[in-house]
């Protein structure tokens, strides 16, 4: 049993896993994993003896561990006191929400060392590689032959017994067989104990490199109720204090690292998605201004997104609210477009322009809010997780309903995203968009780039037909 978000194909018989499935949150009276969790590190924190880490299972692809140290260097001999000091320098520094931080490096894994005597196999005529062949042959088996029937073919391993191969003594007794040439060809036998001896020791338990550097790696879990990103934002600011020996390098991976590259992307595709809107937009209004006011919307959006999100205390997801910001810019440019399209029309049949944009807004003030709230409407059953058995409402009429539950978890914070900024924008888009679209009018008007508007009396305004 191991860590999955470090996976070992070694064999760990010192390790023991304990899994608990958790049933449907419907059936959970309302209550959280994360509180079973902080129970169960509660009960088992006290065991002597047991090094036991208790987290929660990950979904999607392995990201590590929420705080993940990687220090990096050529020569272990470093690495090893460096790791060791700057686990007792981030443990003195009592960072909240930390869980335990600890080291990947196995120091003190057993190991046999046979040590042959070169000069007396060398005497027999013995090298050093056939000694090596009959202790794998002994340990691990030799594939000698094959059994075939009529549909199948298996391999015959040929190696000692269990009783045999499991003792050193057993071992050191096994006779190398060998054709002695400097006796004409002659097949001998030595015992490996006439010309090896062995030592009992300690090694690492792997060497692990990245990027031709060798590695230890220093990760731990966070606490319910705790932030990583505060918490790895106080462990960076904390390293430039630690006295790194020189060709020793330590950075933070891990969810981080994941994390800073999906929001490099998300950036990414939110400034293509921009650019396309904003070609979009010249070529049908044929100007710069216009769609440079409709575009303004989008940063009023992300504002309520922030605020809204500050205001709550919810926690904010970077891909799924990421992509939530990506989406909520073609909804509140739709609003921005009804508008301003609304009132160039009115300005091409005559209306002057301060006119055509309290008219527009009069008129255009009930499909844009129409439009935002049945948007908003549609989206809280999905923000709240609200659950429906369509089944037993039809059989029972009863639909069990209940709110929460694990989808909540993946499209509750889009939906959070997408609602805050909606709404914000929404009633500034009735409130700034006229008032930007007169700023730029009366600049141009002072720029000498149009015409001022001929005064009209509420008489000749009465003959537009809207």
């Amino acid at each position: 049993a191991g860590d999955p978000a470090v996976p070992d194909m070694s064999i760990t018989p010192h390790k023991g896993k304990v899994t608990v499935a958790f049933v449907e949150f419907a059936l959970r009276d309302g209550k959280s994993t994360i509180f079973y969790l902080d129970k169960i590190r509660e009960a088992t924190k006290d065991i002597a003896g047991a090094d036991i880490t208790v987290d929660r299972e990950q979904g999607g692809p392995p990201a590590g561990k929420p705080i993940n140290i990687e220090i990096t260097g050529d020569d272990y001999s470093t690495l090893i006191p460096t790791s060791m000091a700057f686990i007792k320098y981030i443990d003195s520094l009592q960072i909240g929400g930390i869980e335990q931080l600890k080291s990947d490096l196995l120091k003190t894994k057993p190991e046999i060392v046979i040590d042959i005597d070169r000069e007396k196999a060398n005497t027999e005529g013995i090298s050093t590689a056939q000694i090596g062949m009959e202790l794998r042959t002994a340990v691990f088996g030799k594939e000698v032959s094959k059994f075939r029937d009529d549909n199948d073919e298996f391999p015959i391993q040929l190696r000692y017994n269990y009783d045999q191969r499991n003792n050193i003594e057993s071992l050191m007794n096994l006779k190398i067989t060998y054709r002695d040439m400097t006796m004409g060809g002659q097949v001998r036998q030595v015992p490996l104990a006439s010309l090896a001896t062995i030592k009992y020791t300690n090694t690492f338990g792997g060497i692990k490199r990245k990027n031709q550097k060798r590695i230890i790696t220093i990760s731990s879990n966070v606490l319910s109720g705790f932030n990583a990103n505060e918490i790895v934002s106080k462990i960076n600011s904390a390293i430039p204090n630690f006295n790194l020996p020189s060709g020793v390098n330590i950075q933070l991976t891990g969810e981080q690292e994941n994390q800073k590259e999906t929001g490099d992307f998300l950036s990414m595709a939110m400034l293509i998605s921009l650019m396309l809107i904003f070609l979009i937009l010249v070529t049908q209004f044929n100007s710069i201004s216009k769609p440079a006011i409709i575009l303004s919307e989008i940063i009023f959006s992300v504002i309520g997104v922030l605020l809204g999100f500050s205001i709550f205390k919810m926690e904010f997801s970077i891909v799924m609210s990421g992509i939530g910001i990506v989406a909520l810019a073609g909804i509140v440019v739709r609003n921005g477009i009804l508008l301003v399209e609304f009132t160039e029309m009115l300005e091409k049949e005559g209306m002057p322009t301060r006119d055509a944009i309290i008219l527009a807004g009069k008129t255009r003030m009930t499909p844009v809010l129409l439009t935002a709230t049945a948007t908003i409407l549609g989206l809280v059953p999905l923000a709240v997780g609200l659950n429906m058995d369509f089944v037993t409402l039809f059989t029972e009429l009863n639909p069990h309903i209940y709110f929460g539950g694990d989808s909540v978890a993946f499209w509750g914070p889009l939906s959070w995203t997408m609602i805050f900024g909606l709404s914000f924008a929404t009633f500034l888009t009735l409130i700034l968009v006229p008032a930007m679209y007169l700023l730029v009018d009366k600049l141009k008007v002072k720029l000498k780039m149009k015409k001022p508007d001929a005064v009209l009396t509420a008489e000749e305004l009465k003959k537009f037909h809207v």
